[in-house]
């Protein structure tokens, strides 16, 4: 495993985790 590939999983796993919790606070906010 190359660090440059997990250092890559790690930011999108966190702009994929990131962008769900921006769509349900905009949701809540919504209501």
């Amino acid at each position: 495993m190359n660090t440059s590939a997990i250092i890559m999983f790690l930011i999108g796993a966190i702009m994929l985790w990131g962008g769900l919790a921006v769509c349900l606070t905009i949701a809540l906010k919504n209501k």
